[in-house]
């Protein structure tokens, strides 16, 4: 597809719950090396709650509201830290395509930069401090790139889910700074971040659904 439109990023929320529906088990095995385990049930929660309330919306709601209706739907449903952030990165993507009628490469870009902006002073996390932010960093400047040249978006996100995923392996050899992680500090290295696996998560599923 070209763009994304509202209809498409209803659609789009739905396939994000279904994967972390799929992803739960996984995600709370990850977390729990180093965390409290509960990453699972925050991301299935958050994105079941976030696709229902946005398919309640309606297309007609436009891409900006169902951005911001997903968002605090998912503060409201999973109030946890990732819950948080990730509510803190749509109601923030939200502002930066409050205009847009689809999410072309251009658009798509300022998304993820409003996203990671919003995660990474939401949870004063910088690059580097192995968080989500590892992988969101990469991802919006491919995109940014990609639109400064006319990348098409399949294309565009076909790279930034490429990106996301060599970041999530780079994570490998930090040491956590940040949440629970934090505390066993040597212990986490070697293993790749629970957030940006998320993160990571998020960004092949779009891939493939553009590419579809």
């Amino acid at each position: 597809m070209d763009a994304i439109t509202a209809s498409d990023l209803i659609r789009l929320f739905d396939a994000w719950k279904q994967l972390f529906a799929e992803q739960r088990e996984f995600l709370i095995s990850l977390d729990g090396k180093v965390g409290d385990s509960d990453l699972g049930i925050t991301m299935s929660k958050s994105f079941a709650a976030a696709a229902e309330a946005v398919a309640a919306e309606g297309e007609a709601a436009g891409i900006a509201k169902l951005l911001r209706v997903a968002g605090a739907t998912m503060a409201r449903t999973a109030p946890s830290t990732m819950g948080t952030l990730t509510a803190t990165g749509f109601l923030r993507a939200s502002k930066a395509v409050e205009t847009a009628q689809s999410l072309g490469t251009g658009e798509m870009a300022d998304f993820w930069v409003a996203f990671r902006d919003g995660i990474s002073e939401r949870g004063k996390a910088r690059v580097g401090d192995k968080t989500i932010v590892d992988v969101l960093d990469p991802v919006a400047r491919q995109l940014e790139e990609a639109a400064a040249e006319g990348m098409a978006l399949p294309a565009a996100l076909a790279a930034a889910a490429d990106a996301a995923d060599a970041a999530l392996e780079q994570t490998k050899s930090m040491m956590a700074q940040h949440g629970k992680a934090a505390a066993f500090q040597e212990k986490t290295v070697g293993l790749q971040d629970a957030g940006a696996t998320v993160g990571a998560l998020l960004l092949r599923k779009l891939s493939d659904f553009a590419s579809a």
